[in-house]
């Protein structure tokens, strides 16, 4: 696999960590760099990691995870996203920061990198150079969430809770798609 078709995966594996980021941006009435850095890390971590884990692991287990990741995916995106939209209709005063707290990180970076793992597992069969590639999805994966962040940020400037819901309802709508896309 040369570096384009890498790229190119890259790009694809980091669109759901880029909507969630979007997402988590909404939450936020101004831009704090700090917090755009903590999502994008932690987002690009894990879609290089799991890469990796699925690398290492191979065939082992991949009919088991196979089968069941699509409604790990769903489960987590409904839950987080129901819960973006109870924060936005409920809670009068936030505290923003919390959106980027490792806790609150942890579920998104997971949900959306499960994809990742399933690629890693495919990754092993092609004999891929997994460095080359989990540094490339890694640094992709970071650059877009970082910016999600921005513009989900200045969206939430302009629409304020609304663009919170409307990130709520974009992840729930993203896990319902996902699942489907697997039963069908």
């Amino acid at each position: 696999m040369n570096c384009i078709e890498l790229i190119l995966i890259g790009l694809g594996l980091a669109m759901d960590a880029f909507a969630v980021a979007v997402c988590k941006g909404t939450g936020c009435n101004k831009i704090i760099f700090i917090n755009c850095f903590k999502i994008g890390l932690c987002f690009g971590l894990f879609q290089a990691i799991m890469p990796f884990v699925g690398y290492w692991l191979g065939n082992e287990i991949k009919g088991i995870v196979l089968a069941i990741d699509h409604y790990i995916v769903f489960c987590l995106l409904v839950i987080i996203g129901s819960n973006m939209i109870y924060d936005s209709l409920v809670n009068k005063e936030e505290n923003y920061d919390s959106y980027f707290n490792l806790v609150s990180l942890l579920g998104p970076a997971l949900a959306t990198s499960i994809d990742a793992f399933s690629v890693g597992i495919t990754f092993a069969l092609y004999k891929v150079n997994i460095f080359k590639a989990i540094i490339i999805i890694g640094v992709i994966t970071f650059i877009l969430s970082f910016l999600g962040v921005i513009l989900g940020s200045s969206l939430s400037k302009r629409w304020d809770r609304k663009a919170k819901v409307f990130g709520g309802v974009v992840l729930i709508i993203l896990g319902i798609k996902l699942l489907l896309e697997h039963l069908l």
